[in-house]
């Protein structure tokens, strides 16, 4: 056996060529700062805190700070010795801090009622509530017959009542696209341009088969008051005003930095 293959002699060599750079790497032996002030003590204290649901005892702080020192340490090292440069889950993770922090200062100070009534006047449309079907429907299987869709046509103004189908026969206040997700979007779009109140209709082919119709409400589009939409207008307002701040300290950040890259060439 050689002796270099040996898994202990490779783990020696490796702590040996880390204490060697650590070394090589140092300003002469001259010691670094780690100060832990009293925000940090506080901080920690909180957190064990809000985990734990009591304070730490004077033992478990000592070895809180204890434990964050060698953390900042370990963090300062790998800086010094490169560990983090082009490390992609570092990268990420600073991205995303930078992008929370930018978003948190935007909306420091929540948006008044007046902000927030503009916001949902601005957008009106994003609030409006889709119309509304209520149906029944009747399904004749393309795998039971051999032309399906011609039995379904016979069987309008008569009492056939198709074959069993493996989802409802009813549906109530569905919009186009919930519809649409069901059965496909020419079914949906078919569905959507029915008269109420008729007799059934069809046939229209749906991703399962034929059907024919009988549309029995038809609930119209509308913008609604308001109040009764004023927690979500809240919540997406915020969000907006965060994009809106992410997207502005980018281009500013983006002014101070040349960016070059070569052209891509068209295949």
């Amino acid at each position: 056996m050689r002796w270099w293959k040996d898994p202990l002699v490779a783990f020696l060599l490796l702590g040996a060529a880390i204490f060697l750079l650590a070394r090589f790497f140092s300003a002469d032996g001259i010691p670094f700062d780690v100060v832990v002030d009293e925000s940090d003590i506080k901080q920690l204290n909180d957190k064990w805190d809000l985990q734990m649901r009591r304070p730490p005892t004077q033992e478990e702080l000592d070895d809180l700070i204890a434990q964050f020192v060698k953390e900042e340490i370990y963090y300062r090292e790998s800086q010094r010795l490169g560990l983090l440069i082009n490390d992609s889950i570092v990268r990420q993770r600073m991205v995303q801090k930078l992008t929370f922090l930018t978003e948190d200062v935007a909306t420091a100070r929540p948006l008044d009622k007046k902000a927030l009534r503009a916001y949902f006047d601005a957008n009106i449309n994003d609030y409006r509530v889709a119309e509304r079907f209520s149906f029944s429907h009747r399904y004749f299987s393309s795998d039971r017959r051999e032309d399906a869709q011609t039995d379904a046509g016979n069987a309008l103004g008569t009492s056939e009542r198709g074959d069993p189908f493996m989802l409802q026969k009813k549906y109530k206040q569905r919009t186009e696209g919930q519809i649409g997700d069901l059965f496909g979007r020419e079914f949906a779009e078919a569905v959507s341009n029915l008269e109420p109140g008729k007799s059934w209709q069809g046939p229209f082919e749906s991703a399962y088969g034929w059907h024919i119709v009988k549309l029995e409400e038809k609930e119209s589009s509308f913008i609604p008051e308001y109040s009764t939409v004023s927690g979500r207008v809240a919540v997406e307002a915020k969000q907006a005003a965060r994009r809106v701040a992410n997207d502005s300290y980018y281009e500013d950040l983006l002014t101070r930095y040349n960016v070059s890259y070569p052209a891509l060439k068209k295949e």
